[in-house]
């Protein structure tokens, strides 16, 4: 699905955050076992939250469009794959939020790669089929694999090193293309933090220090390469519009440091709960833009 995927992950992203504003630090310290409720809070939440998600966007987002036999879509040419990077970040944090989880409730490494880090895929699987029974979208395996990306993207790093090296991180600036299409790319701004690929961007943000164990790098610095994309109103380019003719679509690539927030030492359990949620931005920091007309330098990309 194209213009939802983000609205999920802060979906469940909020849920995580409500943890955040319980009774503190006891109750925020991940157990060092299994604990059996915490678990079942867990399970019966996500559960939960995703079926009546799944039942609410059935009757509510689907009913505005006509209903089909299931059909597939080969979507992989569409708005220069940054609807393939949402569904990978998409992915990859619901995983990450899913796994946090389930290490919060003491549940061994295994079983939260299993059940936990899955929880974006399988989830993001299921909508998929329900994209498959409506005549405006269709079932797109591309949008499968890019699931599958993200998951395998935090799963990968668990297995390889135990840690996130890696992370996959968002950042959203306004365009003026939104204006053109409100539609498609959103008519106010949090509408157009979800739609407008043209503002959004996304980052591999790579820890330093974990590369470089035995150095004396800041342990919360990270270098991040970023990708994003120009000039579209549409999922392919028209070229019989004059203004997209002077406004060409094309990809933009960027290499800027970052801020791992969850480096940062603190005794709090409540504030690495809240760096844990906003780690997924990219922080604003100077940043080099190269992209087919040339280099570009900002002194705060975002």
């Amino acid at each position: 699905m194209k213009v939802l995927d983000l609205k999920y992950l802060l979906f469940f992203i909020a849920t995580a955050s409500c943890f955040s504003q319980s009774k503190l630090n006891l109750f925020l310290t991940p157990s060092d076992t299994l604990n059996k409720p915490r678990r079942n809070l867990v399970v019966i939440s996500e559960a939960s939250l995703s079926g009546l998600t799944l039942i609410g966007l059935n009757q509510l987002w689907y009913a505005d469009f006509d209903r089909s036999k299931f059909h597939t879509v080969n979507d992989n040419e569409e708005w220069l794959q940054m609807d393939k990077m949402g569904h990978v970040f998409t992915s990859y944090q619901m995983g990450r939020v899913g796994a946090d989880l389930l290490n919060w409730s003491g549940v061994r490494k295994k079983d939260q790669l299993i059940y936990g880090a899955t929880l974006g895929f399988g989830f993001l699987t299921a909508v998929e089929i329900l994209d498959g029974y409506s005549k405006e979208w269709g079932f797109s395996w591309g949008d499968v694999a890019a699931n599958a990306a993200g998951t395998g993207l935090y799963i990968g790093q668990e297995l390889l090193w135990q840690e996130q090296r890696i992370d996959l991180k968002y950042s959203f600036h306004q365009t003026r293309f939104a204006q053109m299409n409100p539609d498609k790319l959103g008519a106010n701004l949090l509408e157009q933090t979800l739609k407008d690929y043209n503002g959004q961007t996304y980052w591999l943000s790579a820890n330093l220090h974990s590369f470089f164990k035995e150095s004396k790098i800041p342990k919360w610095l990270n270098f991040a390469v970023g990708y994003g994309a120009h000039g579209m109103t549409s999922g392919f380019e028209d070229i019989d519009n004059q203004l997209l003719t002077t406004n060409r679509r094309y990809r933009q690539f960027y290499f800027s440091f970052d801020i791992n927030l969850n480096k940062i030492k603190t005794n709090s359990p409540l504030l690495r709960s809240i760096f844990s949620i906003f780690n997924m931005i990219k922080m604003p920091l100077p940043t080099l833009e190269i992209n087919k007309k040339g280099a570009a330098f900002h002194l705060f990309y975002y």
